[in-house]
């Protein structure tokens, strides 16, 4: 055929409005509904699009009475159990901190697969006697829980205090047979993390410490503790460890910190496991000032501030006083 018999096309023609109408009508408003119900599930928390931080809880203040001034006591020479009964009575007993009703939290530090004597773990007696003082108290339930480094059941065993727990009527839970709840921790480095739901459910949480070594913080006290009551990636939180502690420090308000100073261990921490290393120095600070117990807890590890810089972090925060004798009370 001759090219010249061909109808001529204008590709420049004006296109009339209805015919613009007529093609690109009907894919115009399909992709508006396809656009306006992706961004309908793009604001639903799924798979792929975790819950925004602003639709997380913050974790409870369980102090008793936040406006009260910082307090610290400390009882020595008697053990564990009458020396926790000596300094909870000079600050008023735990009458004055767990009331009839009351769900507690016991947060021990039980990491490591170790016995008692090792002092890798918060002292098994020291424990019990908690469990005994919140019941007598009139709690509803006591659980003594923790996220442990090594196999928690071999670790609640071995440290005794499982069985310190349950012969003075409390309950243990650790990560594996537990649940979990999500909270905004805040800070700006720690922002939403999985707790342990024993402490984040809990009407009262008392910190249980042990006094040792830590190769990386240079010590575990009450702020280093928090480590476990959360679940999830806590390597990444040793990268600025110091910023993290005193933030855990702000996002954990305990209604006690007990510190177990029955055996220091004073080298090879935090697992520790030679017995050289252990200093049997019986003593036990309460306290409802975290800072101050930090600070107290530092000075038998002759630590200073320039060693444990959270505790200057957490002073700074507002959390409590690095200068603990100032909040001492005679027993």
């Amino acid at each position: 055929m001759n090219d010249k018999n061909l109808p001529v096309v204008d590709q420049y023609r004006q296109v009339g409005r209805r015919e613009v109408l007529r093609q690109w009508l009907p894919p115009a408003v399909a992709g508006l509904a396809l656009a306006g119900l992706g961004l309908g599930f793009s604001n639903r928390p799924g798979r792929h699009q975790p819950p925004s931080v602003e639709s997380l809880l913050r974790p409870r203040d369980w102090r008793f009475d936040p406006d009260a001034p910082g307090a610290l006591a400390t009882a020595c020479g008697e053990g564990p159990a009458a020396n926790t009964r000596h300094a909870l009575a000079s600050l008023g007993g735990i009458n004055a901190f767990v009331k009839p009703g009351e769900r507690v939290a016991i947060k021990p530090n039980c990491a490591w697969d170790r016995s008692p004597e090792q002092a890798a773990n918060t002292d098994p007696e020291l424990i019990g006697e908690l469990v005994l003082q919140c019941l007598s108290a009139g709690a509803a339930s006591v659980i003594v829980v923790d996220n442990s480094c090594h196999d928690p059941g071999r670790a609640f065993t071995r440290s005794g205090i499982e069985k310190a727990a349950r012969d003075a009527g409390g309950a243990t839970a650790h990560q594996r047979n537990t649940g979990t709840v999500k909270l905004d921790l805040g800070g700006t480095i720690l922002g939403p993390w999985k707790v342990l739901k024993p402490i984040a459910e809990a009407d009262r949480v008392i910190n249980v410490p042990v006094v040792k070594h830590h190769s990386l913080s240079h010590a575990t006290l009450g702020m280093k503790n928090w480590f476990g009551a959360v679940v999830g990636r806590r390597p990444n939180l040793h990268q600025r460890i110091a910023q993290v502690c005193a933030e855990l420090g702000a996002a954990f308000r305990p209604t006690l910190t007990v510190i177990d100073a029955t055996r220091i261990l004073t080298g090879g921490g935090p697992t520790g496991g030679s017995l050289a290393l252990v200093n049997p120095t019986d003593c036990i600070a309460v306290a409802t000032d975290p800072v101050a117990a930090d600070a107290w807890g530092a000075g038998l590890l002759d630590l200073g501030p320039e060693q444990l810089p959270h505790i200057a972090i957490a002073a700074r925060l507002g959390l409590g006083t690095a200068d603990w004798k100032s909040v001492v009370v005679e027993t």
